[in-house]
């Protein structure tokens, strides 16, 4: 991966985005449904884009919703919708559309009272709470949040009612639908005027705020951190979390600082990531930079992206740790102090992940579950309280309450910063400590990610591959033990191809977004040792990618 050479540093002006621009393109552009990049398209974490790109504009937006109120009423869900939003640009005129058709389909909704965001685990632990005991009239949710994408870039995604992310299934039915109402020009998406729907009697307001807060000591010793007095520096990256952290801090009496309360859809404030692109990643050393620099000032700091369902964790240390490295470190220390978690409660994580967990999983004598990518399955196992982790590489996570039962099963970027208090002020290490505590007895792994081209031909070959169609029986010098292309936890497609050695690892996955397929590498034997898997691997798919491309031609 090529580095800009702004990386890491302060915005320059002339890559602001131009937002009164943005928010005309979003009413004034008409997205063509003959085009794939226009159309509605649910990935892993919702439906997103550019207004600009004519990816996520007024239309697709009333879509969307109206499509998700027609699955309402197929799966009979006819409890209110707990509906959130993050600080992007796009997001308040995606809430106007929402609520427009929301009220004209007479749903039930509950708006955030006494702040205007509201974080994504704020949503799912609303939902979960409001159906806890039910068996009919559930709830479900929406979160109007591109995570955490560039300022130009509008999210929408839809919670079931388990209240994590929706699966395939249902966002396959909603994004079909969705497409049926921009090819028909909108006929049949019903829709009331903005100011209207705010009087509506099915809109109420809900306590988001203190709720969610008053909850945290359920999951995370408050206490402890609290009489332990570190001093705590959080930067909320101007996100939906930025009125919560205050409350977290008075409410409990932390030794907090938030070193930015800056709320600008513009994200002037962001130092930039890797491609000279304003991003509010905070697992980024690049977009991260502020913060590290002002690590010797606190005992533990961390920040979260612009809808909160990711952390980055900073100690004096260590700097940044690597996300591998602070799940690693999770689950070592939640697994060997929250007693009254059941011996049989697993481990979960993606199979792009570091096999460092799996180490640590051993010595722990959990078991371990291992799914594809994206946190959407996780949701049963968190829901049933038989996963008391769950964690992906990009930074996402969320565990049980102290007494086992659950508490999101969507992304949480908050507790995990918050355990990270925990740790370093009951263990008296950080958990940059601790893993390096790990890493003597486990092993020091190596991980890298990178991207190469590829055809749309070639990723949809990449995504369907089987065991037998990769024609290798070493890797860097090891023995293949492994090759999967479904994932060993729950057995569903990884979409892609993992190769498994004693000591390394790599795996292959086409992008949903872009032209490119991923690698992800990871070795216990040093950088020379991945370097060799890295370049291996790219040989191993582009030789498979050409034999597929053969035999095609010869059919």
């Amino acid at each position: 991966m090529k580095v800009n050479a702004a990386a890491g540093k302060p915005a320059d002006p002339s890559i602001l985005v131009n937002v009164p621009k943005l928010v005309t393109a979003y009413y004034a552009l008409r997205p063509d449904p003959t085009d794939a990049r226009q159309r509605v398209v649910f990935g892993t974490s919702g439906h997103r884009g550019s207004a600009f790109d004519c990816a996520f504009n007024e239309w697709h937006i009333l879509s969307i919703t109206q499509a998700i109120c027609d699955y309402r009423k197929l799966k009979k869900i006819e409890g209110p919708v707990f509906l959130g939003m993050d600080t992007h640009a796009l997001s308040e005129p995606a809430f106007a559309s929402a609520m427009e058709v929301l009220a004209a389909n007479n749903v039930d909704v509950m708006l955030s009272e006494g702040t205007a965001y509201t974080p994504t685990p704020a949503v799912s632990h609303a939902i979960l709470r409001y159906n806890s005991g039910r068996e009919s009239g559930l709830a479900d949710g929406i979160v109007i949040t591109p995570s955490h994408n560039p300022p130009d870039d509008g999210g929408f995604k839809y919670d079931p009612p388990h209240g994590g992310p929706a699966d395939s299934g249902v966002t396959k039915w909603i994004e079909s639908k969705a497409n049926g109402f921009l090819r028909s020009g909108l006929e049949g998406v019903k829709r009331t005027q903005f100011a209207q729907a705010l009087r509506a009697s099915t809109t109420h307001r809900y306590d988001y705020l203190h709720t969610y807060v008053g909850d945290l000591e359920s999951v995370i010793d408050m206490g402890a951190i609290r009489d332990s007095k570190i001093a705590l520096g959080v930067d909320p990256l101007g996100g939906a979390g930025i009125d919560y952290w205050p409350l977290m801090g008075e409410r409990y009496g932390l030794n907090l600082t938030i070193v930015n309360e800056s709320v600008d859809p513009t994200f002037r404030f962001m130092t930039v990531d890797w491609d000279g692109k304003i991003r509010m990643d905070p697992s980024s050393p690049y977009a991260m930079r502020r913060l590290i620099g002002l690590k010797d000032k606190f005992d533990i700091a961390f920040a979260s992206d612009t809808d909160h369902d990711r952390h980055g964790i900073v100690t004096r240390g260590s700097g940044l740790l690597p996300p591998n490295h602070y799940l690693s470190a999770c689950i070592h220390y939640l697994f060997s102090n929250r007693r009254d978690w059941k011996q049989d409660v697993a481990v979960g994580k993606t199979v792009v992940s570091s096999s460092m967990i799996d180490r640590v999983c051993k010595r722990l004598k959990r078991r371990l579950y291992e799914v594809p990518v994206g946190f959407k399955w996780f949701v049963e196992g968190l829901l049933g309280g038989w996963l008391g982790f769950a964690g992906e590489e990009s930074a996402g996570a969320s565990f049980l309450r102290r007494d086992g039962g659950v508490w999101t099963t969507d992304k949480d970027g908050i507790v995990p910063c918050l355990l990270a208090a925990e740790i370093t002020a009951r263990a008296g290490k950080d958990p940059g400590e601790i893993y390096r505590g790990l890493t003597r007895d486990l092993g020091d792994p190596v991980y890298e990610r990178i991207d190469a081209p590829a055809t749309p031909e070639q990723k949809a070959v990449l995504e369907k591959l089987s065991p037998s169609d990769i024609h290798v029986n070493e890797v860097a010098g090891e023995k293949v033990q492994q090759i999967l292309t479904v994932a060993p936890g729950d057995g569903n497609p990884i979409g892609g191809i993992k190769v498994i050695a004693e000591n390394g690892w790599f795996a292959a996955r086409p992008s949903g977004t872009e032209e490119i397929y991923k690698i992800y590498a990871e070795s216990f034997l040093g950088q020379d040792h991945l370097r060799r898997i890295e370049e291996e691997a790219q040989t191993i798919v582009s030789e498979t990618l050409e034999r597929s491309a053969r035999a095609a031609a010869g059919n």
